[in-house]
């Protein structure tokens, strides 16, 4: 049989971490925290720190199953090749569903924060979301290295802009009376509990882009050193970014503040910004938030066209999506598949169900991520097995968390996945292993 045609690797650890930032700071630091906020009010910076230490254990098990099997697909390629072919599928079925519903996500904060820059009407919210969709399609398509140059100049002017946020609010001047009460106070203990737990698992979604260093494993060199330090890197970066954003987001304009921008035009930093004593703070943060989201955007479609293009090379999806351009640079059908359903999802134009959504089916993939961590031998081992053990536990507990319709549905369109892939091994031949 002849091997697949492979991506040509190109990506360090520098243009590797960039991606892993591209993937992450964006619609989590911009609109989930205000999401967050209406959760758990000022109770969201718990839970941004339960998301990053749940966070840092699936980073581990997704660095060492990366750093020994280097290949586009992460952990649908990992189930397969750990687990089991149904996990595997899993795996890649929750990950096309998550980020797809991510991706969706990111377009319609790109496009709040554009409108509210320009001052705007929002029925061009979709409108918009929709053309930014289109224009990040075709530079995915144009190749990694061109991605990646796009990329590095997005993401470095949204770390500038967040500085920015961080040290402008605190030069101005944080209320402490927004922190207290600190802890939900409905009168009811367990739907406290519930949701902070909640705000967590939304929170979790707002750290997973350091997966795509792991889905872009083909396109990386020298993995098994690579792929761990841009992973560990990219967390910890994004750790103190988000804690220093959250305690700034609340401290000036309280949870619900926060959580009232967002319902209205998906972008609470922006709303937050216009207490600096800079008058053109607003306009400010809007331009990184703008640069976030297309970040974002930039590297899900990269992300989930190598997840489709792993599962089209095992049959799982039409052969089709598998091919290669002549330049072995962009698994072209794949991404021009998945710009197709991020734009149908668009049309939703509901930033919280999308991100709900996503939380769940995310923390599956990732609780298969590591229950295939946890097959590796001792030689592949990088990290402790309890590394492993505690991120398939906090996966798995916090994914029931959401509200019970998301989990439920999300249940049954995993379902109707494992449907599929008996349907696509009768249409496409037996799955490639």
């Amino acid at each position: 049989m002849t091997p697949p045609a492979q991506l040509t690797r190109e990506l360090g650890i520098p243009g590797a971490t960039l991606m892993g930032l591209g993937s992450i700071i964006g619609t989590g630091v911009f609109v989930s925290i205000g999401i967050a906020a209406g959760v758990a009010g000022s109770a969201v910076i718990l839970a941004i720190a339960i998301g990053a230490i749940v966070a840092a254990f699936n980073g581990l098990s997704s660095a060492q199953l990366a750093a020994n099997h280097p290949v586009s697909g992460g952990t649908y390629e990992y189930g397969y090749r750990y687990l089991n072919p149904q996990l595997g599928f899993i795996a890649g079925w929750a990950f096309l569903l998550a980020k797809s519903a991510s991706a969706a996500t990111a377009a319609l904060g790109f496009s709040g924060y554009l409108l509210e820059t320009l001052d705007l009407d929002g029925d061009l919210l979709v409108p918009i979301a929709l053309i930014g969709v289109i224009i990040l399609t075709g530079i995915v398509l144009a190749g990694i290295r061109r991605s990646n140059t796009a990329n590095t100049l997005i993401v470095s002017v949204t770390l500038a802009v967040l500085l920015f946020f961080i040290m402008g609010g605190i030069s101005t001047g944080l209320d402490g009376s927004n922190f207290t009460p600190f802890l939900p106070e409905s009168g009811n203990t367990g739907e406290d509990i519930r949701a902070v737990l909640y705000a967590s698992a939304l929170m979790f979604v707002a750290y997973t882009g350091y997966g795509r260093i792991a889905t872009l494993g083909e396109e990386v060199r020298d993995p098994k050193r690579t792929i761990p330090r841009a992973i560990i890197t990219t967390l910890l970066v994004t750790m103190i970014l988000y804690m220093g954003v959250g305690i700034v987001g609340v401290g000036l304009i309280s949870a619900d503040g926060l959580a009232s921008a967002t319902d209205t035009q998906a972008a609470p930093l922006e709303v937050a910004a216009r207490n600096f004593d800079l008058s053109i703070a607003p306009q400010i943060l809007a331009v990184g938030a703008v640069t976030a989201m297309i970040g974002v955007l930039l590297n899900l479609i990269l992300g989930l066209s190598r997840v489709l293009l792993a599962m089209g090379r095992r049959h799982d999806m039409p052969p089709a999506v598998a091919r290669i351009n002549a330049s072995g640079t962009t698994p072209y059908i794949a991404v021009i598949v998945m710009g197709t359903v991020i734009a149908g999802l668009v049309l939703i134009g509901d930033v919280k169900t999308t991100w709900s959504f996503s939380a769940f089916t995310v923390l599956i993939y990732y609780s298969i991520t590591n229950l295939a961590a946890l097959q590796l031998t001792a030689k592949e081992r990088l990290f402790p097995r309890a590394v492993s053990w505690a991120g398939l536990g906090a996966c798995l507990f916090l994914a029931f968390w959401v509200n019970v319709e998301v989990w439920v549905i999300g249940l049954i369109v995993l379902g109707a996945g494992l449907v599929w892939q008996i349907i696509a091994r009768r249409m496409f031949g037996a799955p490639k292993v």
